[in-house]
């Protein structure tokens, strides 16, 4: 099968290529997806899951790509819940191949059933932006109607998921960004936009729940910002920065079946929009996951028509 590969960890995407690997066999509670999908997201050649198996023993060549939507091809012995000839969406185990290939081995677990009226790419952009912003504002975050969320990156696609469904769950929501971030991140439902190269993010008063995507200054500057009670939510790493007076919070998404299935639902009947930018064939894969320019929404590879 055709498939991206990575040998070398310093070389990051530019260490990519498209390379002929055997197709995978299915372990007990496995199904074989057919991709007809895939999301990838650049941090991923930094994880050493990425180049190491759970004992820590290299892995390369790797396949990366975590996030798929296709067609349930075999099961393996023992798995039940999912059937072959099933559309699926879903989001692969970090430490096995993923998903930038045509076909992934892929505990049936892992998986949600794909409506038919949802588009494959569509599907394939769901997994990590809509777990991580799911479980970072009601898990972690524990949201409640009427508080103000402060949502940086609020035009990335974690940061337009984020946005939507906390002003859903009846939220006020602050987006911050760039400069050339304030259209799109407003158009997806942010309440007010700063301007991180312009605007004082201190002036915007105190907040319920910070989502943190970029860490740093920033964060140390948003942790000020929480109400006694609040939450900072972060999907960098170890919080450097906590409340006076509130939670700090950092993890590592998780699949979940439900969860999935409740995102995908709000995409159906128009409450949830993707943040797509640049879809590509799997062929084109390479160049598409070094852009030139500054992506402008999530990257799809599309493995087939």
């Amino acid at each position: 099968m055709k498939a991206i590969v990575v040998r070398d960890r310093t070389a990051g995407t530019a260490g990519m290529t498209l390379e002929q690997r055997p197709e995978p066999s299915a372990a007990i509670n496995d199904v074989i997806v057919r991709i007809h999908a895939s999301g990838f997201v650049p941090t991923e050649l930094d994880w050493p899951s990425t180049w190491t198996d759970r004992a820590g023993r290299d892995k390369t060549p790797s396949i990366p790509g975590h996030e798929l939507a296709g067609v349930v091809t075999a099961l393996g012995y023992g798995t039940t819940g999912l059937s072959v000839g099933q559309r699926v969406f879903g989001l692969a185990d970090w430490h096995r191949d993923g998903t930038l290939a045509e076909y992934v081995a892929i505990e049936a677990r892992n998986l949600a059933p794909l409506p038919g009226d949802v588009d494959y790419t569509v599907g394939a952009s769901l997994p990590i932006s809509g777990l991580t912003a799911w479980q970072g504002l009601f898990q972690h975050g524990r949201l409640q109607a009427g508080q103000t969320v402060l949502a940086h990156g609020a035009a990335g696609a974690v940061g337009t998921m984020v946005t939507q469904l906390a002003r859903e769950a009846g939220a006020y929501v602050i987006g911050t960004g760039r400069t050339a971030d304030r259209e799109k991140a407003l158009d997806f439902g942010s309440h007010e936009f700063v301007d991180l190269e312009h605007d004082a993010l201190e002036d915007i008063g105190a907040v319920d729940l910070v989502f943190d995507v970029l860490g740093g200054d920033v964060q140390k500057r948003s942790a000020a910002l929480i109400k006694a009670g609040g939450t900072l939510v972060s999907i960098v790493g170890p919080v450097e920065a906590r409340p006076a007076d509130g939670l700090a919070v950092d993890f590592v998404v998780e699949t979940d079946r439900a969860e999935l299935g409740e995102i995908v639902q709000r995409v159906r009947d128009g409450r949830l929009r993707t943040n797509i930018g640049d879809v590509s064939a799997l062929d084109d894969a390479v160049a598409a996951l070094n852009p030139t320019e500054r992506r402008k929404g999530k990257t799809i590879i599309r493995v087939r028509p």
